[in-house]
């Protein structure tokens, strides 16, 4: 798959997978296969951002990141991309809003941890996203029921969609998501960082 430019065809369902990756790792891994399946999606994307705008702290060198990214995910349906950087946006409503407009015959999914629901409505434009984009959230160890709550989680409850309904997602209208629960890896990029296996 062309690094810079990922083959897109009508009617591809393709997942959107944003965050630092500082660092990359197998909990990355696990939850992109396993939305490839659950969601029955035709690729996904590593959208490596330059910086999370909720922290005040800067993460490694973005080549660095993305080096390593491509290393652990090496799977021919998985793209690993600095198009933020590129497009030069800076919040995830704004790059959804340019990648849809530039590969309008896709059909794209926002992919995210349930970690990220619980604070989901700290994000710019959270309801945009909601609105404009079908929303997986993958379990993560310790997060479903605070996910559940949370605001976003109730202000879009009507517009829940079963697990059983996931594999339909990414052709469903928005606003629509689903939180799916499975086999979990209990990783995280600060964890890793905090016992020193990732140096900034």
């Amino acid at each position: 798959m062309n690094r810079e430019n990922p083959i897109v065809t009508a009617g591809m369902r393709i997942g959107l997978l944003g965050g630092s990756f500082d660092p990359p790792h197998a909990g990355h891994v696990h939850i992109t296969r396993w939305a490839l399946k659950v969601f029955r999606l035709d690729a996904i994307w590593w959208l490596v951002s330059p910086g999370n705008p909720l922290k005040t702290d800067a993460p490694a060198d973005m080549a660095r990141r993305i080096g390593v990214a491509r290393e652990i995910m090496d799977h021919p349906r998985v793209h690993v991309s600095d198009i933020e950087a590129r497009l030069g946006t800076r919040y995830t409503a704004e790059t959804l809003a340019a990648i849809m407009a530039r590969y309008p015959q896709a059909h794209f999914v926002w992919l995210m941890g349930a970690d990220n629901l619980r604070s989901f409505h700290h994000w710019d434009n959270w309801h945009l996203i909601l609105q404009g984009v079908p929303v997986g959230v993958l379990a993560r160890p310790g997060e479903q029921l605070a996910a559940g709550l949370s605001p976003a989680a109730r202000r879009f409850m009507r517009y829940r969609l079963s697990p059983a309904e996931a594999p339909g997602l990414a052709l469903a209208q928005p606003p629509i998501w689903t939180l799916v629960t499975g086999p979990m890896l209990d990783l995280s990029s600060t964890a890793l960082r905090k016992q020193g296996a990732w140096q900034r």
